[in-house]
């Protein structure tokens, strides 16, 4: 966790600061991106909700998605937006942070290569990435994944700051 704990650090003090919260709808990184934004002490004051989203399953019963949702292919900045904005809804967070990827030996059975991960953060200000670590390793892209989006996550609310 301590590499993740830097950019946890710096997003907890700017949310508390701008008297702002966060929800996390993550699948690939496997509940990392919140567990980091949870270690940091005083958590409470700005994280609000998150959740390992794994299967169409999941898609339907926690997010509550239907139709073309559900089943919508591959790890995409489009739907990494879904699982925020769906997300951010649900709870009335000021921000949300959506991560779906393939974090390997192997690839997705949607086409994309371990290493594949689509990141989106909602909020006063949105973002989107795509990135490819170029890695097999499952453990590392789980770890590169989270890291990623945290600091997607820190670039939207430093922008939003002004």
């Amino acid at each position: 966790m301590e590499r993740l704990m830097g950019l946890a650090e710096a997003i907890g003090t700017m949310l508390k600061q701008r008297d702002e919260t966060v929800a996390v709808c993550e699948s690939a990184a496997g509940g990392l991106i919140s567990a980091a934004l949870l270690a940091v002490p005083g958590a409470s004051a700005y994280y609000l909700a998150g959740s390992v989203v794994y299967t169409h399953d999941a898609r339907r019963g926690v997010l509550g998605l239907t139709g073309d949702q559900v089943t919508m292919q591959g790890a995409s900045e489009e739907f990494a937006d879904i699982m925020a904005r769906t997300m951010r809804e649900k709870v009335g967070a000021t921000w949300a942070v959506g991560e779906t990827g393939a974090a390997g030996p192997t690839g997705s059975r949607y086409g994309h290569d371990a290493g594949h991960v689509a990141l989106a953060v909602v909020g006063p200000v949105d973002r989107a990435a795509t990135v490819e670590t170029g890695l097999a390793d499952r453990e590392e892209n789980m770890w590169r994944f989270a890291e990623e989006a945290l600091r997607l996550l820190e670039d939207a609310i430093s922008d939003a700051s002004g």
